[in-house]
């Protein structure tokens, strides 16, 4: 460890709209907040090709660019950014207690504050192709690139109530939706499986996985085979959505953050206190509902305005 730890009045931890959002706040409030990025810079917004849904860009923008204008205008305020990732806490129980942090296995820092914004990753099938036409046609987020795929013929992947949430939604703006189930059944709740089977334009196949997504540069179809007679088929589409689930990025607070069954974890309230003072969470990693980037951001500003309140009550 370094023989000068440095103390910071607000560490932010993770760098997508939730983060970014709260530097924000935390600067202008003259906190003079520190954050740390992680291993990818802008979270996961930055394997979104195209965002249209986020207010105040017109003509719509990418991920990576909006989450470079957020950088801009956290360090405009004086936020100081910094590429690198949290190894280790020991986070203080006490009211106005100091927590420590440690950064890429070396690196100690003190902390009178800590936002966590780390997120929550998308779980994908692994597959070689998929990987590779992530941001190409492949996603797994039907309500945030849905809208490119108007009168379009899409697949979604996955059996739970996401799946279906997912294939209902896009039942509504694609010409034609299928799901792809790799059991012989759905899991999701009986009253979404009736909605799927409402819905004239939404056809399952059951006993179905994905051996390959096809296409160069973009998706241009997928070829499928049966896990039970090992037939296989291509189908072609334009979209592939992957709703089997994300895990949110919380094991380094394991044991010491109140977390829920799957991980996320547990606010106060409307509020976004931990169990823990001085600890507060925003975005995905507190939120499995929702997952848009305007709601993350605003539950940054949210976090930073609680750290705020912390800190001055303490005064």
């Amino acid at each position: 460890m370094s023989d000068t730890i440095e103390r910071i009045k607000c560490l932010i931890i993770g760098s997508g709209p939730a983060g970014y959002t709260a530097a924000i706040y935390a600067a202008r409030a003259d906190m003079k907040p520190v954050m740390y990025t992680g291993m990818q810079m802008g979270g996961q917004l930055t394997t979104t090709t195209e965002v249209d849904n986020f207010p105040g860009y017109a003509n719509g923008t990418d991920g990576t660019a909006m989450m470079e204008d957020l950088k801009k205008q956290a360090e405009r305020f004086g936020t100081e950014v910094r590429f690198g990732m949290v190894t280790s806490v020991d986070l203080s129980k006490e009211v106005g207690g100091i927590h420590k942090v440690v950064v890429d296995g070396s690196k100690e820092l003190e902390a009178e504050t800590i936002v966590i914004s780390t997120g929550a990753t998308a779980k994908y099938l692994g597959i070689e192709s998929e990987q590779r036409l992530i941001g190409g046609g492949v996603s797994a987020c039907a309500t945030c690139d849905g809208f490119f795929y108007k009168n379009q013929d899409v697949v979604v992947v996955g059996a739970g109530d996401t799946a279906a949430e997912e294939a209902t939604y896009l039942a509504n703006i694609c010409k034609k939706v299928t799901i792809l189930v790799r059991k012989d059944y759905m899991r999701a709740s009986k009253a979404m499986q009736h909605r799927v089977n409402r819905t004239e334009n939404i056809e399952v196949l059951f006993n179905t996985e994905i051996d390959e997504v096809l296409g160069e540069q973009v998706v241009e179809g997928v070829r499928v085979f049966n896990n039970q007679t090992g037939d296989k088929k291509e189908i072609p589409v334009t979209g592939v959505f992957v709703a089997i689930g994300h895990t949110p990025n919380t094991n380094l607070f394991k044991g010491v953050l109140d977390m829920d069954e799957t991980g996320y974890l547990i606010t106060e309230g409307k509020s976004t206190k931990t169990n823990v003072p001085g600890v507060f969470a925003a975005g995905d990693v507190q939120d499995k509902e929702y997952r848009q980037a305007v709601t993350a951001a605003g539950t940054g500003c949210m976090a930073a305005l609680d750290a705020e309140r912390y800190l001055g009550a303490l005064v």
